[in-house]
């Protein structure tokens, strides 16, 4: 749009064309069904993405994790950039204040998962966020991440806002912890499950060889053992503070 150039129409699932500046050929036709990412509305999609706008969506699912909490705090924050949609529509819904405690600067990588090695991946996360001591020194902070995946960069973020002077700090991830690593997505993609904070902790409860059984429960947000799970990545992203 910005470009001058105007929306003619939306591709469907699957569909192929090919566009030159005298015509549009349609290669391939559009499948009858859809079949959408649902971390697309959590994490990776840009928020003007329009099927289902991204960023109201983002908004909407703050909204729904306020309906569920009742934890009091100073001000609400969103990790940049994905997680501050979440954090507006939370902030929205409860009545406390959305503030940014702290910046994002990526001059070179905009995504802390794009590197291979993960201790560059942690090296990333933790040099990204420049702090703003005013919003964060005594404060209670409620702090919205869009994900828990491998469970480093929360540890890295409740690290960082402890030392830069918080008094409590509550973490509210914006998607369930990953049970599955997604062949498709570099981030949560590994040699093994147990990468996944979520599956250590579970493996860690129930023991080796946790039947598919087992998973559903833990899925499940209203079963007790889901809760457990939650418990325990908590305890573990914050050990150092007890």
């Amino acid at each position: 749009m910005n470009l001058g150039y105007h929306h003619v129409c939306d591709l469907g699932p699957g569909e192929i064309v090919y566009l030159t500046h005298d015509y549009i050929n349609r290669k391939q036709p559009a499948n009858d069904k859809m079949k959408i990412c649902s971390f697309l509305w959590v994490y990776y999609g840009y928020p003007t993405s329009t099927c289902i706008n991204v960023e109201m969506m983002r908004y909407h699912c703050g909204e729904l994790l306020a309906k569920r909490d009742n934890v009091k705090t100073d001000s609400v924050a969103g990790v940049p950039d994905s997680g501050t949609a979440h954090a507006v529509g939370y902030a929205n819904e409860s009545g406390i204040p959305f503030t940014r405690p702290f910046i994002k600067y990526t001059p070179t990588w905009p995504r802390s998962f794009m590197p291979q090695s993960q201790g560059q991946r942690n090296l990333i996360a933790k040099m990204k966020l420049i702090p703003v001591q005013e919003l964060i020194k005594d404060k209670s902070l409620l702090l919205i991440d869009d994900s828990i995946v491998r469970g480093t960069q929360l540890r890295e973020t409740t690290e960082f806002l402890y030392n830069s002077g918080a008094k409590e700090v509550h973490v509210r991830p914006a998607c369930p912890p990953l049970l599955y690593g997604c062949k498709y997505l570099n981030f949560s993609r590994s040699s093994s499950e147990l990468d996944l904070i979520a599956r250590r902790v579970i493996n860690d409860l129930e023991g080796d060889n946790v039947s598919d059984e087992i998973l559903s429960q833990y899925s499940d947000p209203d079963n007790p053992k889901y809760q457990k799970m939650l418990d325990e990545i908590s305890r573990i992203a914050s050990r150092k503070w007890n």
